[in-house]
């Protein structure tokens, strides 16, 4: 059991927002598979929410079966993140993020993500005046800094645990790494000693549940957020906690599973954005499942251009019929058409593997 200020949780393992992909029909998935304490919608521009615009409306759609739920809001105008903290407690959201580690431009130029670290007190009067006026715990996500040269994540941190935040998000990369270049534990680790009583939670570079357990020991963080290496592994999150209950690590997941989960998580797309939309939307899903497929060629080609349900199944028959040539009599892979295992840069040996990227999304936050 976790606890997220006044908020009890399951685990302390928390699925980041991730621009674009961490919409309801993702997070659904990743409840369903389990071992996920919380998970936290896409960002959503905070004046943006109290206009009521669709877009925005649509970030947070959410249901009985998402639960708890965090949304993450970007905004540097303290009364609108005020009210919009207050609006989404008013649906019955579980907790407000505030994101201070988004490393955008357009979320930057405006005076949001990573450009709040660097104006500490007027960042914590803005986090102070949303912990006012909610019940529900408001947390913040942040980088280690602005670059190399301002390191200022541990500061903050404390001005953020003076002003009430529950709890704090570290990504262990500056603003001016992106997501490339490695994750950097020890600051990570300073953040955690830099603060007295509220719990910093790790992110940056989860791929495998070892990656996980690796930040743990190695920060000595209280929790794990992971964001691209959850689409990349819907698993992540039940693998990682049986690995830390257990220290058994968990097998990969069968090839069977993966295809039912990607089925399933088409079919979550169409129920809450429609065919038309869903089948558009899953044009950038599918290819990440396939990831782990091995010989997917034929099937990466094809499925990108999905327009229905029943065009998206007629593809996948063809592909796993295609398929059975890279197969042994038992239906596993020949070992030579096994994919490369995914490590984090972190880890010992973890430039031999293969290293995670996935895009940023391109446009103004509220098209993501």
């Amino acid at each position: 059991m976790f606890a997220l200020g006044n908020l009890p949780l399951d685990s302390n393992l928390f699925l980041s927002p991730l621009a674009g992909y961490t919409n309801l029909p993702f997070r659904l998935v990743i409840r369903e598979l389990g071992g996920v304490g919380l998970c936290t919608t896409d960002l959503v521009n905070a004046r943006s929410l109290l206009e009521r615009r669709s877009k925005a409306l649509k970030l947070v759609e959410s249901n009985e079966r998402d639960r708890p739920l965090a949304v993450q809001l970007f905004g540097s105008v303290p009364e609108e993140m005020r009210d919009a903290a207050q609006f989404l407690e008013s649906l019955g959201v579980n907790a407000v993020d505030i994101n201070m580690g988004c490393p955008v431009r357009k979320v930057c130029r405006v005076g949001g993500g990573s450009a709040m670290m660097t104006e500490l007190r007027r960042t914590a009067a803005l986090a102070r005046g949303m912990v006012e006026a909610v019940k529900v715990p408001v947390t913040a996500k942040m980088r280690l800094g602005w670059d190399e040269e301002n390191l200022t994540a541990p500061d903050l941190a404390r001005a953020l645990e003076d002003a009430g935040v529950a709890a704090v998000f570290i990504h262990g990369r500056t603003r001016e790494q992106g997501f490339g270049g490695r994750v950097n534990l020890a600051g990570i680790r300073a953040v955690v000693e830099a603060v007295k009583h509220i719990p910093v939670i790790g992110n940056g570079d989860i791929t495998t549940p070892e990656a996980a357990r690796h930040m743990l020991r190695e920060t000595g963080c209280a929790g794990i957020s992971i964001g691209r290496g959850a689409f990349y592994d819907p698993w992540i999150f039940a693998r990682t906690r049986h690995l830390l209950e257990t220290g058994q690590s968990p097998p990969e997941t069968p090839f069977a599973e993966r295809v039912r989960v990607m089925c399933r998580h088409l079919d979550l797309m169409i129920e809450v954005f429609g065919e038309k939309a869903g089948c558009l939307m899953f044009r950038k899903v599918a290819p990440w499942y396939a990831k782990r497929f091995g010989p997917a060629i034929e099937f990466k080609r094809r499925v990108v251009t999905i327009a229905t349900r029943a065009e998206f199944h007629a593809i996948l028959a063809d592909y796993l019929r295609w398929r059975r040539q890279f197969e042994d009599e038992r239906g596993e892979l020949l070992p030579r058409f096994q994919p490369a295992p995914l490590v984090a840069s972190f880890l010992p040996g973890g430039e031999a593997g293969e290293r995670l990227s996935i895009p940023v999304p391109k446009g103004p936050v509220e098209v993501w």
